[in-house]
């Protein structure tokens, strides 16, 4: 994945806000001074505020990409794009860290850093693939030249016995797959894991770009591992999206939620995009044609920057693997931090979080994929309080007591007795609008079915709070649900410094039974939101001044005239992951 400078304010809206905020070139021309000068500068205090306890992060200094996670040999290895030398993006290497349970982890010095004439200028992002004799073999994007011109390149582990694979070898056949003259050489990165077809070649993909607006998949093919080529048709393409960057493609069984690791026609097929022009990834479903080598999403999967995402809010370069220790698909995904300016991120001493890894498969419906934590963040889970069998009239608010909200895992299902007072849903707006709705229709908006929720790191007063709720709209032919987690009122800190953005996705679930389930994983300065038991996943970055530590509060509430029970509410203290620095 590219993270230039150019692109170290993630979002366009970011962007806007940061140019309307220097008004000049001239202060533009400085602050990327300023930017370059950040990558080098080594953090010496370290912040402690707003640092998570049970997300993964180093003890200072920028991350971003997770990249080749992988199980080998009983060890969970997760290694990342990282800055050994400053807050900001640059000086990228590999990170290494492992784990015997994806919660606590133990870091490694960096497996792979720029040293050869094929990654002299960066070592960019990839996968891991265990070929055959259990062997792990990493592929990544290289950067040859200060034109950015990219290459795929592999690395082996130097000794097969380290139980952490500790060092790395980039022999010197690299690199293995250059772009030819039909391929834009600054857009063509972040090979995927490879897979086996039944002709017994090894396949790719790399994201690219054609034309300044179509998004490609490009597929490679190869015999031994060692020499690709490039096939005639790229295994899928869309025109309108920009580039695609960080690709996923991976099988999923039609029923059940185990993981597989076997493509073919005889199962569904996800393929993942990051899309640079919008900075968030969507995924279509569809069939895999292994004869052709084209992939063909769905009927009504739509191939878009419209289409679905595994996350609606703070979520970017994700990874999955497959877990043959639970026969489960794991997904990582990166958070970027929401302060804007990189002097932020180099007073704190750090930026970037990896996400909780999730496990993910295809809903019973077959027409999206289901994501949830996985079940050893259950294991940090301390103090427990329970709520049951609680109403909530218009207005109403009941605090959640006896555990340390600013660091909790919350889960809570609310019903309620009508469909009646649900608010008629405009036909113009789409999952495109979703963020736009919740916008308009925020958590101090009364309604009638809705808004209820939490109200996450907030103050006593609610004058900071970030909110994360349900609002039900009656449509045409059904009832429509909104999931929205707003940062508008996180903070207090200064508008034009801090991101402040309303996160919302619409959530496809029956309300044959009137009943909406929400789970939020809070900690410090994330809230990773799942509903409906995982159908929409909201990630939100936010950094409270007064709702911090023992100061913060956690509510439920409900500003809707329809009346909302809580049915059940369960809620833990999160105590902190281990991780050995």
């Amino acid at each position: 994945m590219d993270y230039s400078s150019n692109s170290r304010w993630a979002l366009p809206v970011i962007l806007v806000c940061f140019f309307i905020v220097l008004l000049s070139n001239n202060v533009v021309f400085a602050s990327h001074k300023v930017f370059i000068h950040l990558q080098s500068q080594n953090a010496v205090n370290v912040q402690t505020v707003h640092r998570t306890g049970y997300h993964f992060q180093p003890e200072k200094h920028w991350i971003n990409d997770p990249n080749a996670p992988m199980y080998f040999n009983g060890v969970y290895h997760l290694f990342y794009q990282y800055n050994p030398n400053g807050s900001v993006w640059g000086n990228i290497v590999w990170a290494h860290s492992v784990s015997k349970d994806l919660i606590n982890w133990i870091n490694l010095e960096p497996a792979i850093y720029p040293s050869k004439p094929f990654d002299q200028f960066g070592t960019w992002s990839g996968s891991a693939t265990i070929l055959p004799g259990n062997k792990p073999v990493i592929l990544y994007t290289g950067i040859v030249d200060a034109n950015q011109t990219q290459v795929q390149n592999y690395a082996v582990p130097a000794n097969l016995s380290d139980p952490h694979l500790r060092e790395w070898i980039k022999p010197d056949n690299n690199p293995l797959i250059v772009a030819d003259a039909s391929i834009n050489k600054t857009k063509f990165r972040d090979p995927t894991t490879a897979w086996m077809g039944k002709d017994g070649h090894w396949r790719i993909v790399m994201g690219s770009l054609r034309k300044h607006s179509r998004g490609l998949a490009i597929m490679y093919r190869s015999k031994d591992f060692m020499k690709w080529v490039k096939a005639k048709h790229p295994l899928h393409s869309t025109n309108g999206t920009g580039n695609w960057e960080c690709p996923d493609f991976f099988p999923v069984a039609l029923k059940g939620t185990n993981g597989i690791d076997q493509y073919g026609e005889e199962y569904k097929n996800v393929l993942k995009n990051g899309m640079d022009l919008t900075r968030f990834e969507y995924y279509t479903l569809g069939k895999y044609d292994t004869k052709k080598d084209r992939y063909v999403p769905d009927v009504g999967s739509i191939d878009s920057w419209k289409g679905l995402r595994f996350d609606y809010g703070n979520f970017y370069a994700s990874k999955t693997f497959y877990d043959t220790s639970k026969n489960r698909r794991v997904i990582w995904g990166w958070s970027n931090e929401s302060d804007i300016f990189p002097e932020d991120d180099n007073a704190k001493g750090w930026a970037g979080i990896q996400l909780i890894p999730r496990k993910v498969w295809l809903d019973p419906s077959g027409k999206q994929l289901i994501q949830w934590p996985v079940e050893e963040l259950e294991t940090l889970r301390t103090q427990k309080v329970q709520l049951s069998n609680k109403k909530l009239n218009n207005g109403e608010k009941v605090e959640v007591t006896g555990i340390t909200p600013a660091q909790a895992d919350v889960e809570v299902t609310f019903s309620f007795a009508s469909l009646d007072k649900a608010e008629l849903f405009d036909s113009s707006w789409t999952d495109m609008y979703a963020q736009d709705v919740c916008g308009l229709k925020g958590a101090d908006v009364q309604g009638g079915l809705g808004p209820f929720g939490l109200a996450t790191l907030a103050t006593e007063n609610l004058e900071e709070n970030t909110p994360v709720f349900f609002r039900v709209f009656k449509a045409q032919q059904n009832y429509k649900v909104l999931l929205c987690s707003d940062a508008k009122r996180s903070t207090l800190k200064f508008n034009e410094t801090m991101y402040k953005v309303s996160f919302a996705g619409f959530v496809d679930v029956d309300l044959a039974d009137k009943k909406l389930s929400l789970r939020s994983l809070i900690d410090n300065s994330v809230i990773e939101s799942f509903g409906a038991g995982g159908k929409t996943c909201i990630t939100s970055r936010v950094y409270p001044t007064l709702a911090i530590n023992e100061k913060a509060h956690l509510f439920a509430f409900n500003n809707g005239t329809e009346p909302i029970t809580i049915e059940t509410l369960d809620a833990w203290s999160m105590g902190k992951a281990k991780i050995q620095y």
